[in-house]
């Protein structure tokens, strides 16, 4: 999960960029003043992978604060900003931003850019998967955690993660999730996924990872 902190004296924008920005497995904290986010930097400063900064805060110059961070830091820097001096992105990028969106902002647009920010930091597009698969282990990992899988729930984990976007209907489940035959009693896909996605955290009435194709079967999504 890409971990981002931001500096953000309006509390509603805040609050509502943290619960849309977390369907896209970014965990975002806020802080309403500069001191608190600078103290939560230097604290944390290998936590936190990246910063989005409104420059406009009651306590210090936005501008300053991304001066400071990008000399002491070095954690990507994400201007998020009303004012519309040009002058002020110019700055911002000359002293350390890299990247600058203005208000007000699509919440998606945010989120491509932290992406690509990253991907381009990193180099490891990859790194931020949600979902890490050990074959050789037969193991899942959900946000760097263990997932405690049965053999056939790992086996048709996998078969629906190698096929993402693609629907896999319930006579392949049948015909190739070789242990569903002899590991529980009950062997209908439907209760085996549903196991999983208690699992793996997917709400059974809202699915986000594993979801129902009436009359076909399941399909995987990892945005």
């Amino acid at each position: 999960m890409i971990k981002a902190l931001m500096i953000e004296d309006d509390r509603e924008i805040a609050e509502l960029l943290k619960e849309y920005l977390n369907r896209f497995n970014i965990d975002l904290t806020n802080f309403e003043n500069a001191k608190e986010g600078l103290d939560a930097i230097n604290k944390k400063s290998r936590w936190f992978d990246i910063l989005i900064l409104d420059l406009t805060l009651p306590d210090m110059d936005g501008l300053e604060i991304c001066k400071t961070v990008s000399r002491d830091c070095g954690i990507p820097i994400i201007i998020s900003s009303a004012r519309g001096d040009y002058s002020d992105v110019v700055t911002g990028l000359e002293i350390g931003a890299d990247d600058y969106v203005a208000k007000p902002y699509n919440p998606r647009e945010l989120v491509a850019r932290i992406r690509s920010l990253i991907r381009r930091k990193t180099g490891q597009k990859s790194e931020f998967k949600l979902f890490e698969i050990d074959e050789n282990k037969m193991a899942v990992k959900k946000d760097g955690k263990i997932v405690d899988l049965t053999s056939a729930e790992y086996e048709l984990f996998l078969t629906l993660y190698k096929n993402k976007g693609n629907v896999i209907t319930r006579d392949f489940i049948l015909e190739n999730i070789k242990t569903m035959s002899y590991e529980s009693i009950d062997r209908s896909v439907d209760v085996l996924v549903g196991r999983i996605r208690k699992k793996i955290g997917d709400d059974p009435k809202n699915p986000k990872y594993i979801k129902s194709v009436r009359g076909y079967g399941y399909k995987f999504y990892e945005d």
